[in-house]
């Protein structure tokens, strides 16, 4: 485990644009203390230009009730984790969903059947603000889960190679949510950096839990993970302002159009939710 941690801890200490970093700084700094650690993640840690793309980030907090001025926040963040918010800082957008440091941990591990934090974490991310040393190590602890969990779960086939296992296992998470890409999506991940996952397998491969919990089928994990994404997405319509602009962004990204919001959308983002969600569907957005 030691070896693999080595290299999470190398991956999320790599550099990143200047403005992601201020980006990530911006979001902490609206949470006041509850703010531990923010990670930066997705396609666009592969970009220069950052315009016009929507940058993914986790912002990792203390404790949900210190995060938010409104409780029902909290409870909702705590009930049906992560809340995600749209934000906007220094001309580049963003999504940046919230989770406490004890569920981060908890969401990588093979202790949850939710795929959605740990087929994430097992891709590239890099650690682009922390609140002190003791925030960037749980952060690493945390992020370290991920890989041995997502083979762990999708468990190796005798005879298969290493880098078909991660195509298989991320198969298998792109199967069980929402998701706007393809099924070449899986493959591509990891042959688009080929050499990092060459890198991770060895290491992963030893930290693989040898015995897991008591693990769902795949077919229950399709089932749990879409309604989870669905769930996620009505609360995403209402917890935050800027919920509308989100699903109206990704309508406009898949689609080709150009949704504009009225005001009325703005003001009551649940109906405006509830009024786009067919088109949301109709574009491919999601899956």
């Amino acid at each position: 485990m030691r070896e693999l941690r080595d290299l999470v801890a190398e991956e999320l200490d790599s550099p990143v644009d200047k403005r992601v970093a201020e980006f990530a700084e911006a979001i902490a700094k609206a949470h006041g203390k509850a703010a531990r650690a923010v990670l930066f993640y997705g396609s666009c840690l592969r970009q220069k230009q950052l315009e016009g793309l929507m940058l993914d980030f986790y912002l990792i907090v203390s404790d949900y009730r210190e995060a938010y001025d409104r409780k029902w926040l909290a409870v909702a963040n705590r009930l049906l984790p992560p809340n995600v918010f749209y934000f906007e800082h220094g001309g580049l957008v963003a999504k940046y969903a919230v989770l406490s440091e004890a569920d981060f941990y908890r969401l990588n591990g093979p202790e949850a059947s939710s795929v959605s934090v740990w087929a994430r974490f097992a891709q590239p991310s890099r650690l682009v603000w922390s609140a002190d040393e003791r925030a960037r190590v749980a952060a690493i602890d945390a992020v370290s889960r991920a890989a041995p969990t997502l083979l762990a779960a999708a468990g190796r086939v005798e005879g298969e190679v290493p880098l078909d296992w991660w195509r298989r296992a991320f198969a298998l998470t792109y199967s069980a949510e929402l998701r706007a890409e393809g099924r070449a999506r899986a493959s591509s991940v990891v042959d688009v950096e080929r050499e990092r996952y060459e890198r991770f397998s060895a290491p992963a491969i030893a930290a693989t839990p040898p015995k897991l919990p008591r693990q769902p089928s795949w077919a229950w994990r399709r089932v749990e993970g879409k309604f989870l994404s669905v769930a996620r997405l009505a609360k995403a319509s209402f917890t935050f302002a800027g919920g509308a602009d989100y699903i109206a962004w990704k309508i406009n990204r898949h689609a080709g159009t150009q949704i504009e919001l009225k005001g009325w959308q703005r003001r009551w983002p649940l109906l405006a939710g509830i009024t786009l969600l067919p088109r949301l569907l109709r574009s491919g957005a999601i899956r």
